[in-house]
């Protein structure tokens, strides 16, 4: 796949293109994404992804809570590398981009610079000034510019509309399992490991505190969790805490930490990637280090019981 920041002197074969934020890259997506390749194959041309950074949301709401990322833009090429799409488009979203009504963007950009042939758009798809331009809007600028339009059904998952925003609020309670149902994949989290306090080295339980690539990344819920850790391309399993700490910490900030089993090695300074597998528990205050000791070693055999389980 061939990654573009900006849409100038772009020469792409007859592209067919689809166009939106694709935060997580969920099943929903793929479906369009599935949809799109067909369709370019059909008049042999080339799949095309229109995206944006930084999150529409984040530029449209400033005065609003960050909503923060399901997909970092390292973790979407990616993605969608693997989905075997041909070439993803990166835009830079500014409040001048918002205002360009969807008439202007079609005519001026779609056709005028990249030379569309087709155009895919997901069920409820709306994009340009005001949110203006839907399926019903670009049916006559199809017929003008000569483009064909194609609109992808809505997706459910267990009899349930799959969307960035119910994979958000499975997040928030911790519900990973729903959230890896939706996506299609395991969640997960990158980041560099950093120092910490060395505690759990001397109650038995040495983690990594990540310090993630992309602090807009979401996290799920505070707690414990069943978790895969990539290290140098070789995957172990383990268990990531996310949370204040309160047995041993009154900072009250949250950090991210991961036991990495069968591991003894220092990686600080690396980049390391975590899978979410299963939530274990919440998280909670114990009366002693002791107290705390023995329900890790709980903790840890029920992981093993959940990535076991897992595998079979």
């Amino acid at each position: 796949m061939k990654v573009h920041y900006g849409i100038e002197g772009l020469d792409i074969c007859r592209p067919v293109v689809t166009i939106g934020s694709f935060d997580g890259v969920h099943l929903g997506h793929a479906c369009v994404i599935r949809h799109l390749k067909t369709k370019a194959a059909e008049i042999g041309g080339e799949s095309v992804i229109i995206s944006f950074e930084p999150h529409p949301r984040e530029v449209l709401y400033p005065l609003e809570k960050k909503p923060g990322i399901l997909t970092t833009l390292e973790e979407k090429v990616a993605i969608l590398e693997h989905y075997g799409v041909d070439h993803l488009i990166v835009l830079t979203f500014t409040l001048e981009f918002a205002r360009q009504s969807y008439t202007d963007f079609v005519r001026d950009m779609l056709i005028g610079k990249l030379h569309m042939c087709g155009l895919v758009v997901g069920y409820d798809h709306r994009f340009g000034k005001d949110r203006e331009g839907n399926f019903e809007s670009l049916q006559t600028l199809s017929k003008e510019y000569h483009f064909s339009l194609e609109q992808e059904s809505v997706f459910e998952e267990n009899d349930v509309n799959v969307s960035s925003t119910k994979i958000r609020n499975a997040l928030s309670v911790g519900d990973i399992a729903r959230v890896n149902d939706f996506l299609g994949y395991a969640y997960s989290i990158t980041g560099t490991v950093v120092g910490g306090q060395h505690l759990g080295r001397k109650i038995g339980f040495p983690t990594a505190n990540i310090s993630l690539t992309d602090e807009r990344k979401l996290l799920p819920a505070v707690g414990v969790y069943a978790v895969e850790v990539l290290v140098d391309g070789k995957l172990y399993c383990g268990m990531l805490n996310i949370g204040i700490r309160p047995t041993v910490s009154k900072a009250g900030v949250v950090t991210r930490e991961v036991n990495i089993f069968d591991f003894d090695r220092d990686i600080y300074g690396e980049t390391i990637t975590v899978r979410l597998i299963a939530r274990v528990r919440g998280e909670r205050k114990f009366e002693d280090i002791e107290e705390l000791k023995e329900q890790l070693h709980c903790d840890k055999e029920r992981v093993m019981e959940l990535l076991a389980s897992r595998k079979s």
